[in-house]
């Protein structure tokens, strides 16, 4: 495991990241399009889920390349990437049980934010985030529930409207777990932790 870790680390690889991240973050902003022109001000900065989840990431990997570590946006990163990375993968599930199929575009989606989910975890021994970033950014994640579900800034998904309650349902629990999964892999007294190279 320590020379998987050791890899991430590499110049060449959090570059590779780093760009990965930023190009999917603009991809994930293109996708948003038509739902943000139609979405007030005041909602815009909660809308765009993936994309603001993977932005969080590409600063994080950022300051990696700079030997730097940005405890709040590592906290925002984690949580955020795992939660959006794992509800991108069952709504797309659960859009191809409800139609019986899938465009290329959704299998693309369910194959990105399984990575999502998976890169936020990978990078945990080298984050520097305490509780109380834990804590705000736990708050982001829960108000953002509040965004989506009272105020109606769901993503879209026309063939899963009816079954609304029961996605804030799993959404809100999934957002708990999200935040557990952080404070487990990070702030727990004893995490594993490793730190960044030279």
């Amino acid at each position: 495991m320590r020379w998987m870790h050791y890899l991430l680390v590499r110049q060449p690889f959090l570059f590779l990241m780093f760009t990965v991240n930023l190009f999917g973050t603009l991809y994930g902003y293109y996708w948003y399009r038509y739902q943000l022109y139609e979405t007030p001000a005041i909602f815009l900065p909660f809308v765009p889920d993936s994309p603001t989840a993977s932005l969080f990431f590409t600063i994080v990997m950022l300051g990696f390349l700079f030997k730097r570590n940005f405890p709040l946006i590592e906290a925002l990163a984690i949580i955020t990437l795992f939660k959006y990375g794992i509800w991108a993968v069952v709504m797309n599930l659960l859009v191809l049980n409800e139609t019986g199929v899938l465009d290329p575009v959704g299998y693309m989606l369910i194959l990105s934010h399984l990575g999502m989910a998976v890169q936020g975890l990978l990078y945990a021994p080298f984050y520097r985030f305490k509780a109380w970033h834990l804590a705000a950014a736990a708050v982001w994640t829960l108000h953002n529930e509040i965004i989506d579900y009272v105020f109606g800034q769901m993503p879209k998904y026309s063939v899963l409207m009816n079954y609304l309650p029961e996605i804030g349902y799993f959404t809100f629990w999934l957002s708990l777990f999200s935040i557990y999964l952080a404070y487990y892999f990070v702030v727990r007294k004893d995490s594993y932790k490793l730190d960044l190279l030279k």
